[in-house]
């Protein structure tokens, strides 16, 4: 009886076996041909970041979710893999996938321990997890696993997975693989990895939150112990290597990438740009793109114009706190982490340090948290005027209260004082005038605060910078740099407000009759400006100016375009003017010049148009010349001379300066660069006296210059062909005459020449002028223009309306 019920019982096991078998080998045969193909794993392409750089290869930006840096199998330290494959799967080269031996032994281990302790899931099991399943916990996954492990043993081998698994996990702190956070987490290279560092990285896979030793310094160290106790089993390391290494005293150094602060505008362009093309692919990529601007000139351009921000600002009233944080109403402890976590975010600029209040009183002022987690006191004395912003609940939300976040800065020898960035902004731009390539650009004081690219996205009115525009649409209907036109005032009936007269004045407040356009140019005569305007039609000056890039839109058809009172962005500018400066050919801003793929192969590579060559001719080159020689005399003996300073002979440009001093401006070049400098506040108001384009906009742009321009020959631009000169002027060899002085009256109240006049512009009347500025090293004979027609410059003359 007891034999036939044990033969039963082993038949029914061995049925039962079979019948497993059977279903299993179903299973299999039906869900194996089914599984995802391989591709994402054969040709491994890991979500790297967009890394963008400087043409000198300096990183100015990076962008994207995951740090990570791939890093081939042979480069990896022979005691992270040991460490890792401790860890991990200690029979990684012994088994098919699934290491059936390590699943029994885990069973075991876990009914004799009274619960889980160890799993059984392979290196090669968490790749097909990681690239193609969840980590949802059901029998259906594992068995795909399993499956996916084993197609995966098929197709690749050992150390291709290993570099699979290397590269793709997650270790904490938004680092993926091991390379990154060797970086992330000790600020070193993976090849320099000591065992007690590799150990402690290896117990991060299973629990990047948990074992992370930033965050649970406790559970990190015992899983590092249990890693090293199995890397002595395998005989990887000695015991004493063992001790050694888990006595070791870490230090934790978290990366930050060194970027360049001065070119995140340029990085951002680049960014919107990769973006565009690309959509979210290009933040992982791992596309490395190199710009045209090199941080040297960055540095310079940015310095230059912050320099004349923090000038003009000094002396300002204390306008309040920058804006507010929540803070903890726990414990201290709490408050300095949130405060901690908030100012990792801001970055100083020029010494001037972020900080949030902690407490604040009237009578002993306030203590402050910066960004070292330092907390620092300022006395209501080291405060300053800000002292009357301290619990002003008059302020509202500028006051300085608990929790406000304001900007201090370190003086030698008196400690720490409230400071504030300028509120005053402004942009350069400068551009290789034969190809467009962006040489230097900077969009305001500090992108950080805040990231509107003025140099590409401010619509400003140009104000008297736009004239040579109009003076070359003349030159191409016929004038000449020596043609005369009448200076005198100008009444246009119906074209001001309320249909009253429109009377627009010199700024300078004279009126000198017959004068060259040359001169007038020189001294920014408005109403020689409008009478061009006049005598060429608005309507084909509109059209005319779209040769230089400027849109319609923009500057509408009527006598107020004369005096510049459309709206350009500083790009628009400098494209503009390197017209002139190229010879005529109509060149396209850049920022991108090379864009190569994770493996550094290269993957684009701009094309540009370059003048001379590919790019469309869109003015005479006789009409440049002459308009370059005109801005000579602007710089030589009208507002510009400030650029003097720079000692050089090739250089030419216009002022700027609109109604009520509210938009500053300087555009000047040479042969081969154009710099275009725009001053004023983002909401539009006065400057003041010192508003003026040549005492503000200019200084900034010669001191840009003075490092561009360092160290080339002053050549000029060659003289085109089809030209003759006479009596010191030159003009198209078809239109030379012994009596050049074509006279252009205009004189009367009267429409244009094709019969429209138009609105003017709000800022047409009024407006302010710009003062004449004479450098100490020249002297008042040479600031003349000798044509006796010309009166003498003295120091307080005013010059633009716009």
């Amino acid at each position: 009886m007891i034999k036939k019920i044990f033969t039963t019982l082993i038949g029914l096991f061995i049925g039962l076996a079979l019948f497993a078998v059977g279903l299993l080998a179903i299973a299999v045969l039906t869900t194996y041909p089914k599984l995802p193909s391989l591709d994402a794993v054969q040709n491994y392409q890991p979500r790297m970041p967009l890394m963008i750089y400087s043409s000198d290869g300096k990183l100015i930006g990076s962008y994207g979710e995951e740090r990570r840096a791939f890093t081939e199998i042979k480069d990896f330290p022979q005691v992270l893999k040991n460490a890792v494959i401790a860890a991990e799967d200690k029979r990684f080269y012994d088994h098919w996938g699934v290491d059936v031996i390590g699943v029994g032994r885990a069973i075991i281990g876990n009914l004799t321990s009274g619960g889980v302790q160890s799993g059984a899931s392979t290196i090669t099991q968490q790749v097909a997890r990681n690239f193609y399943l969840t980590n949802e916990r059901t029998l259906t996954r594992k068995f795909n696993e399993a499956l996916l492990a084993y197609k995966i043993e098929q197709s690749l081998t050992k150390d291709q997975i290993l570099e699979l698994y290397f590269n793709q996990i997650y270790l904490g702190q938004r680092a993926y693989g091991f390379a990154a956070a060797s970086q992330v987490y000790f600020n070193k290279p993976v090849q320099e990895l000591t065992l007690a560092e590799a150990s402690m990285l290896a117990g991060l896979p299973k629990f990047p939150s948990a074992a992370n030793p930033l965050v649970n310094p406790k559970r990190a160290k015992q899983r590092q112990e249990y890693i090293l106790n199995n890397m002595v089993e395998l005989g990887m390391i000695t015991p004493e290597q063992k001790n050694a290494a888990f006595n070791e005293e870490l230090h934790y150094e978290r990366h930050v990438q060194d970027i360049d602060q001065t070119s995140l505008y340029v990085a951002e362009m680049a960014r919107q740009e990769l973006y565009e093309k690309y959509g979210e692919d290009a933040y992982t990529q791992g596309f490395k793109v190199y710009t045209t601007v090199d941080t040297d000139s960055q540095r310079v351009a940015t310095n230059a114009l912050r320099k004349t921000l923090r000038g003009f600002d000094r002396g300002s009233a204390y306008r309040g706190a920058e804006g507010y944080l929540e803070l903890s109403k726990d414990t201290d402890e709490d408050t300095e982490e949130i405060v901690g976590k908030y100012l990792s975010t801001m970055h100083a600029v020029d010494g001037l340090e972020p900080a949030v209040v902690i407490t604040a009183s009237k009578n002993k002022g306030i203590t402050a948290q910066i960004t070292t987690g330092e907390r620092i006191q300022l006395t209501p004395a080291q405060m300053g005027g800000a002292r009357n912003a301290v619990l002003n609940a008059k302020l509202e939300e500028t006051q300085i209260r608990p929790g406000a976040v304001i900007r201090v800065q370190k003086v030698k020898g008196s400690g720490w004082r409230i400071a504030q960035e300028p509120a005053l902004q402004g942009a350069l731009v400068a551009l290789d005038a034969r190809t467009g390539a962006v040489r230097a650009l900077v969009g305001g004081y500090n992108f950080h605060s805040k990231n509107f690219n003025r140099a590409t996205q401010a619509m400003r009115q140009p104000g008297s910078s736009f004239k040579p525009f109009v003076y070359s649409a003349g030159l191409s209907k016929g004038m000449t740099a020596a043609t005369l036109i009448n200076d005198d005032p100008i009444s246009i009936p119906g074209a001001g407000r309320g249909g009253r007269p429109w009377t627009p004045k010199n700024s300078d407040g004279r009126y000198d009759g017959p004068i060259t356009l040359r001169h007038a140019l020189t001294r920014s005569k408005n109403m020689v400006s409008i009478r061009i305007l006049m005598a060429t039609g608005v309507n084909y000056t509109q059209q005319y100016i779209q040769k230089f890039g400027f849109k319609p839109n923009n500057h509408p058809a009527n006598l107020s375009m004369a005096l510049g009172a459309g709206s350009s962005t500083p790009l628009q500018m400098a494209e503009g003017y390197a017209v002139f400066a190229n010879g005529g050919y109509k060149v396209s801003a850049y920022v991108i010049d090379k864009i190569y793929d994770s493996q550094d192969h290269l993957k684009a590579q701009m094309q540009p148009l370059v003048a001379g060559e590919n790019a469309p001719q869109v003015i005479d080159p006789r009409n440049a010349y002459i308009m370059y020689k005109m801005m000579q005399d602007v710089v030589k003996y009208g507002t510009a001379r400030g650029a003097l300073a720079l000692g050089r002979s090739d250089i030419a440009g216009k002022t700027g300066t609109t109604n009520d001093n509210k938009d500053a401006w300087f555009v000047g070049f040479n042969p081969d660069i154009v710099t275009a400098v725009y001053i004023g506040f983002d909401k539009p108001r006065s400057m003041g006296r010192a508003g003026y384009g040549g005492t503000i906009a200019l200084p900034v742009w010669v001191e840009y210059m003075r490092h561009a321009l360092k160290g080339k020959p002053s050549t000029g631009m060659k003289v085109p062909g089809g030209m003759v000169l006479r009596g010191g002027e030159y003009f198209y060899k078809e239109r030379q005459t012994t009596d050049p002085s074509l006279r252009i009256d205009n004189s009367s109240s009267r429409s244009d020449s094709d019969g429209t006049i138009g609105k003017p512009a709000d800022t047409d009347s009024g407006a302010a002028a710009e003062r004449e500025l004479r450098p100490t090293n020249v002297n008042q004979d040479e600031q003349e223009i000798k044509p006796s027609n010309r009166r003498p410059v003295n120091n307080t003359d005013l010059d633009d309306l716009f």
